[in-house]
């Protein structure tokens, strides 16, 4: 096991104690359509996404007094600012000028500052991280720093908690922040567990980079898990994380995302967001065959319009 791993769940470990009463302690469910698979259900924790988990780290970390600034008008704005309401943190956070009016109220709703700079995210995370050295604040990574990917790290913690046996975990590849954390935890308490990363063909950054040994650019396309697309940070932690820690990779097609979707709505009862969907897409793609295996598949969130998953159910 390279010293990476294992160093960075110890991490998890020490934050999982500085931030038990801030996060909420999601279930692992028993999936109704098979009896192998369990759900960890992070479309429950705080803010509808695991980054609460890594957002509440990264502020209990933090010297009391130091501002914050980040960049994301999705699931990592919202639960930075949520938890710096909850620490009381001074945190700025930069939107793209073409943010929705729900997106910017819900993180206005918390108190901090936001900035509108640029037409898109790309843009308003470089004005981010250069106001960070121009104001002497700290830039926060959605996933390339260490205490993000403890916080994300505690949801393996809990899984060897709730399960005596894990014998495989599915989870959404995107930067990397998620995936990182669970494996280092996984790997270093069973290490006979599985980590599969599930990408999409869409936007598949991060398994490119795996495959190359080193941080590449790829062409992105339209995807239903948003959550995952984009590219990743040249000098990003999470690569070597990954490529100690991750067994097997398996991307998605749309189609596949969306008849994930689909399933889980209509069979499984549950409305997430496309970045879970895809987690579930690699479990149906690779489905086990071992009768009394124990599979984990990891719900990531479920910050979207109900309307657009109930409407693709419905096809």
């Amino acid at each position: 096991m390279k010293d990476i791993v294992l160093e960075q769940a110890a991490l998890s470990v020490q934050t999982r104690r500085r931030i038990r009463d801030y996060v909420y302690e999601t279930p692992l469910l028993p999936a109704r359509s098979d009896a192998s698979l369990f759900f960890k259900a992070e479309n429950f924790q705080h803010t509808g996404s695991f980054k609460f988990r890594g957002a509440a780290s990264k502020m209990t970390a933090i010297a009391k007094g130091q501002g914050l600034i980040t960049a994301s008008s999705g699931n990592h704005g919202i639960a930075s600012a949520k938890a710096a309401s909850l620490t009381g943190n001074k945190l700025t956070v930069v939107l793209p000028k073409n943010v929705t009016s729900i997106k910017l109220n819900r993180i206005q709703a918390y108190g901090v500052e936001v900035l509108l700079e640029g037409d898109e995210s790309g843009a308003a995370e470089m004005h981010a991280q250069a106001a960070a050295g121009a104001r002497g604040l700290v830039y926060v990574s959605p996933y390339n720093d260490p205490d993000i990917i403890a916080g994300q790290g505690t949801i393996g913690l809990e899984l060897l908690e709730q399960h005596r046996h894990i014998d495989t975990v599915f989870i959404a590849m995107g930067g990397g922040g998620l995936i990182s954390g669970i494996a280092s935890v996984m790997k270093s308490y069973s290490p006979d567990t599985k980590i599969i990363g599930v990408a999409a063909e869409n936007s598949a950054a991060l398994a490119a980079s795996m495959k190359a040994g080193r941080i590449v650019e790829v062409e992105h396309h339209p995807t239903l898990a948003d959550g995952v697309a984009g590219g990743v940070d040249a000098d990003s932690m999470t690569l070597p994380l990954v490529m100690a820690a991750i067994d097997e990779v398996i991307q998605c097609s749309e189609a596949e995302i969306t008849a994930a979707l689909k399933a889980l709505v209509l069979t499984e009862n549950m409305i997430v967001e496309g970045a879970a969907g895809l987690a579930y897409a690699g479990f149906l793609k690779r489905k086990p065959t071992k009768s009394d295996s124990v599979n984990v598949v990891v719900l990531c969130g479920a910050n979207v319009d109900a309307h657009k998953i109930l409407a693709l159910a419905g096809k």
